[in-house]
């Protein structure tokens, strides 16, 4: 070691020293630290099991009443009328009580910024992002008995605070994330949101439902961190946060100190202080009922390939023990974990009739992983100065290699280092608005809404979902969307803060090599984070969207039957108003989300209204009554703020999916994307069309019509994904990724010109 370097390794030792034994260092000291970095508002200085951060706030009378009449008087303004009242809310609302959302707070991280305990969730419906209501849906995999209580506490507690002036400002609900990852696709569940009616304890399970705990599962940080000892390293190595990194330790522990449930015993009949698991849907819902408790179970994030290993289908589990339409009403199509609503004809790799696999070739619309990788071995060779026929051999090694990879991790089998350049955007949907990172196609929703099970031939088995939006916020941001600031701190898109962490937290992976590699040969499939593609992920983290339900009043009562009842629909982020209704004669006579039996061809009538457009800032009530520090941290200080001006709508896509009239019909063929498009006007925020489907009666068969209403083009966070440049001809040659890392700085929004878009919850007409 050079003369310096061994100065500064002394100088570090005597500083942790000092520490060590009288708790307290000089600011100064810090920098000579290989992880020093600033943290001029003491983010982690909050306690993130805080029970009571929640704002002891009311709004003022005269904020009340217009919040009352905002809605009304707007439709007035447009010259509309409506017998419901469409109200806004997030069904997804996770906050550090989540274990991974707890791990990205952690002071390494690019992006975070401290604890977000329960309370923030409530600060923030209330005052930024002013929703209607929210879901508290924190992963049931680390809650532990004390922290659900507490969560049941913060939801009341918030309840009681929204109360002023006979007005409610927002609705809190309770619920949990049952985090099911399959090793193979015939064992992926995926993940899904359990949301209750009830808010007090004695209306509420006495704990969650978890996934199985199993050591490749989500839920194993206790395995992955041996119990806390990772984060005592980070804790001596970052001595000023050395509490916060103490509070980590704190939940793995108690996560790891909870003991397993035991089995068979009916789920109420359990004592309250263990840890409760099912494996598949049908066992969840059984346990639900036990429960006997109103409640909805939402899938979610189904396409996303962070989790979901490749050839994961709706058809593996299409059966009458996990399909259950009355427990199972609703999908979540928008996130900030991406879009997961529209099939596209590619595939991750095929299936041989032998079981077998094989890659399949590149599509204008995708360009499939295992290609890819063939693609990169093969331009290493050819660079070695081998001859093609040899180099050609080993791309289609390498394609086969990948391809027997049932895991989400078929990327490792090309050896070194990821270089994003080398992936350009393989894996990723081109055709799909603001896509899930390494698309799954059959497991987006339509493909779902397509399939029928036939093993009774006169009832045939089918999703009959409606359509929600949701954040999935990590950071208790509910309802985000509204504006497209704060892309890192409001995103999952996260990693390393300098490269000094990220040689702690990132094991290497080698050198690069011009041959493919089989998984088994890796020295270490103990690889953590490196499991998954982290820098290539960023791009595909969004703010996320919104739920909107047509409610017959704005109450718990309310909220709770639209959802049930599928008077739903789902949007990127923006407000946009949406109705589609089903005519006849003139008259409504179903909405978005009912089924009906029909005879004569279908007459349909759709209204939509642009979002309002936003001023700067917040208004000056919120900044009157809320601390500007927490403000600043919680909503960069950007409120929802709507003025009286609304976006144009470009566009109204009407999609039409008839499901499968028999075992085996393709799929494909059978969803319509879009089947109709009427442009909107350019001077006017309301687009109205009614059409009807002629080919209903003549076809003899279900259909099912659902709405897609699309903005005018506004800036989107991640919004043009990997930013790919092409050549003349179109093919991709670079992308310009957007990493979590340090990599792209933290104020880069990586914003990109997009239309925000609104999607209604089918209505389902089944041929008499």
């Amino acid at each position: 070691m050079t003369g310096n370097i061994v100065k500064k390794v002394i100088l570090a030792l005597a500083i942790l020293t000092i520490w060590f034994f009288s708790g307290t260092m000089p600011d100064s000291t810090y920098k000579v630290m290989p992880s020093y970095f600033p943290d001029t508002d003491n983010f982690w200085q909050e306690n993130p099991f805080d029970k009571a951060s929640i704002s002891q706030l009311k709004l003022p009378l005269n904020i009340s009443q217009q919040r009352k009449t905002w809605q009304a008087d707007s439709l007035a303004r447009l010259g509309l009328d409506s017998d419901s009242q469409i109200l806004f809310g997030d069904t997804h609302v996770h906050t550090t009580n989540s274990s991974d959302a707890f791990k990205f707070s952690l002071p390494l991280m690019h992006g975070a910024q401290g604890a977000f305990p329960p309370g923030y969730a409530c600060d923030y419906a209330r005052f930024a992002s002013q929703l209607d209501f929210y879901f508290l849906t924190d992963h049931a995999e680390a809650y532990t008995p004390e922290r659900w209580q507490d969560a049941i506490d913060s939801v009341a507690m918030c309840n009681k605070m929204a109360q002023a002036h006979g007005y409610q400002d927002v609705y809190a609900f309770m619920g949990y994330e049952w985090t099911q990852v399959g090793v193979t696709a015939e064992n992926h569940y995926g993940h899904h949101n359990v949301l209750f009616k009830g808010i007090g304890r004695d209306e509420l399970p006495a704990r969650p439902i978890a996934a199985i705990r199993d050591a490749k599962a989500f839920g194993t940080l206790v395995e992955r961190n041996e119990k806390g000892k990772l984060s005592k390293m980070m804790g001596l190595l970052d001595p000023r946060h050395s509490d916060y990194y103490s509070h980590f330790n704190q939940l793995v522990e108690d996560m790891a100190a909870t003991p397993d449930c035991e089995k068979g015993i009916p789920s109420p009949e359990l004592p309250q202080d263990c840890f409760e698991s099912a494996q598949t849907p049908a066992d969840l819902f059984k346990k639900l009922d036990e429960w006997n408790m109103d409640s909805i179970v939402i899938p979610h994030g189904m396409s996303w390939g962070w989790y979901t290993p490749p050839g994961s289908s709706w058809a593996s589990h299409m059966d009458k023990k996990n399909i259950n339409n009355e427990r199972m009403p609703l999908i979540e199509v928008f996130s900030g974990h991406g879009a997961s609503e529209r099939y596209g004809a590619y595939e991750a790799r095929l299936k041989n009739d032998d079981g077998s696999y094989v890659c399949p070739p590149p599509h204008k619309d995708y360009l499939p992983s295992c290609h890819q990788a063939g693609v990169i071995i093969k331009n290493r060779c050819l660079a070695e100065g081998l001859d093609n026929n040899e180099c050609e051999a080993r791309a289609q090694v390498a394609r086969q290699n990948y391809v027997n990879e049932d895991t989400k991790s078929g990327f490792l089998t090309v050896p070194g280092d990821i270089d994003v350049q080398e992936w350009l955007d393989a894996g990723q949907a081109r055709d799909v608005f603001l896509p899930a990172y390494n698309y799954r196609p059959r497991k987006s929703a339509q493909y779902g809404l397509a399939l029928r099970n036939f093993d009774d031939k006169e009832k045939p088995l089918g999703y009959e979902w409606g359509f929600v939006g949701s954040t999935d916020t990590h950071t208790s941001r509910a309802g985000h969307g509204y504006k497209q600031v704060g892309r890192l701190y409001g995103t999952e898109a996260n990693g390393a803060r300098t490269p000094f962490w990220e040689k702690l937290m990132l094991k290497p992976l080698g050198e690069k090599a011009a041959k493919s590699r089989t998984l088994d040969e890796l020295p270490e499939r103990n690889l953590g984070l490196r499991l998954n593609e982290i820098e290539r992920s960023g791009s595909f983290f969004y703010l996320g969207g919104i739920a909107a339900v047509h409610a017959k009043d704005r109450s718990r009562d309310g909220i709770w039957n639209a959802l049930k009842a599928k008077q739903t629909y789902a949007t990127s982020g923006h407000r946009i108003l949406l109705w589609v209704n089903l005519m006849e004669n003139g008259k409504k006579i179903a909405m978005m989300g009912d089924k009906m039996e029909r005879h004569e061809n279908p007459q349909f009538k759709v209204t939509a209204v642009g979002s309002p457009k936003q001023k700067q800032g917040c208004p000056k009530y919120i900044l009157d009554l809320l601390d500007n520090k927490k403000l600043e941290k919680m909503a960069f200080s950007e409120c929802y703020y709507p003025t009286q001006e609304r976006y144009k709508l470009q566009r109204l896509e009407v999609i039409r999916i008839r499901p499968q009239s028999y075992k085996g019909e393709a799929v494909a063929p059978l969803i319509e994307d879009p089947w109709k498009v009427f442009e909107c006007p350019t001077h006017n925020p309301k687009c109205e069309v009614s059409f009807t489907d002629n080919e209903f009666k003549i076809g003899q068969r279900d259909a099912l019509y659902y709405v897609r209403a699309i903005e005018e083009k506004t800036l989107i966070a991640n919004g043009n994904t990997s930013r790919n440049e092409v050549d003349t001809d179109g093919n991709v040659i670079k992308v310009n990724i957007c990493s979590g890392s340090y990599i792209t700085d933290a104020n880069d929004d990586c914003l990109s010109e997009k239309g925000h878009q609104a999607v209604s919850s089918p209505i389902y007409t089944y041929f008499k």
